[in-house]
């Protein structure tokens, strides 16, 4: 992994290529937040998700990016213009969405923030492309096809890359990385509910060096 510095600019693609997974994390305490993040920066991922899914996750995400200068802190579940504010405020360096809206878009270009906008179908596809995103999150993934609709898509959107997000597991992320057409996939398995309540980094560690030895195709 290349070093990125704290501050400096960042791309869609970047977060995308700097490992095979990127950790969807929900954190209700942000005590909790510190040693999670640098758990999964000793295991080889640093571009966090942070999802705004509970009341603490701005907290999270501000101390992540304060105290761990290794990590990518970034922010999930973005469905507002207003939630893209608060979470540059916070020290998000990238977002995600579940969906895509032009005015989520048009906020995060303003911005200069990075987007994985949320796609499920061909006209949600269009429409980012449209707005100029073609780094795309394909969710909810096992849900709405799985890899045989991004086999699917590779005909028609030869110029767009995935994230797929939503049911994939360390038992079905390497059938979606051998896809030429997905970038990385995101997953929640990385950040265990009840070892996350318990501390227990080195379990977390240990999930996130498997996850990042994970083969992608490259091209």
């Amino acid at each position: 992994m290349g070093l990125i510095q704290q501050g400096s600019a960042l791309t869609a693609l970047q977060v995308m290529q700097d490992a095979p997974v990127i950790p969807v994390i929900v954190l209700h305490d942000v005590k909790h937040a510190v040693g999670l993040a640098r758990a999964l920066v000793a295991g080889g991922i640093r571009m966090l998700e942070v999802t705004l899914r509970t009341p603490q996750a701005l907290a999270c995400i501000e101390a992540i990016a304060r105290e761990v200068p290794e990590a990518v802190a970034g922010v999930g579940t973005v469905r507002s213009a207003g939630e893209v504010q608060a979470c540059i405020r916070a020290g998000a360096r990238f977002a995600v969405s579940p969906g895509y809206t032009h005015a989520v878009g048009q906020a995060c270009r303003d911005a200069g923030l990075p987007l994985l906008p949320g796609v499920a179908t061909g006209s949600e596809i269009m429409a980012a492309q449209e707005d100029g995103y073609k780094e795309l999150k394909f969710f909810p993934a096992m849900q709405a096809g799985g890899p045989a609709m991004l086999k699917a898509w590779g005909g028609p959107f030869t110029d767009v890359k995935f994230c797929p997000t939503g049911g994939v597991t360390l038992a079905n992320a390497a059938e979606f990385l051998a896809l030429p057409n997905v970038a990385c996939v995101g997953g929640s398995w990385l950040t265990p509910a009840d070892a996350v309540a318990q501390g227990d980094w080195a379990r977390i560690t240990t999930l996130a060096r498997e996850a990042s030895a994970l083969t992608r195709r490259q091209g």
